[in-house]
């Protein structure tokens, strides 16, 4: 299984970065997953417009990457699932993007596109801590799949 991370987010080194690289080998026994941060001129000149201007413009950076495989949108208005429901998404998928919105959140035009979209919850994250969140429950779907002690 392919699992592929995309994030309006500026590449750099950070704090969580360590913390990445071991959920990510944890994941590696079940998928091969890939952490794609998106942030180009368009995206930061919109930025200085308007939230509609930063919105169109993440829609227009991820458009080329939903539609391959299962897409999964995080949104603080998704649905809230646990972390069963979680599996189940996982389960019988050869390929899943899972997409993190920049700043603004997603247009409803971007949003419409994905297959599913699913909220981590009610309290506002930074995106740092909502791919270690995204990558603790990726791998956690996977032990409950694999009946693996680990979620108990």
């Amino acid at each position: 299984m392919k699992i592929d991370i995309i994030s309006i987010a500026r590449k750099e080194h950070s704090t969580y970065s360590s913390l990445y690289k071991e959920l990510t080998k944890m994941i590696s026994r079940f998928a091969k997953v890939e952490d794609i941060e998106i942030f180009n001129k368009d995206v930061t000149k919109a930025h200085t417009i308007s939230q509609k201007a930063s919105q169109q413009a993440y829609t227009k950076v991820l458009d080329s990457y939903i539609g391959k495989g299962y897409s999964i949108s995080l949104h603080p208005d998704g649905e809230i699932i646990d972390s069963y429901e979680f599996s189940k998404l996982l389960n019988d998928k050869l390929a899943i993007k899972f997409f993190i919105g920049g700043a603004y959140g997603f247009e409803d035009a971007f949003l419409n596109k994905s297959d599913k979209i699913i909220s981590l919850g009610k309290i506002t994250m930074s995106h740092k801590i909502v791919k270690a969140v995204l990558l603790e429950q990726i791998y956690r779907g996977f032990s409950i799949l694999s009946n693996h002690p680990y979620h108990k």
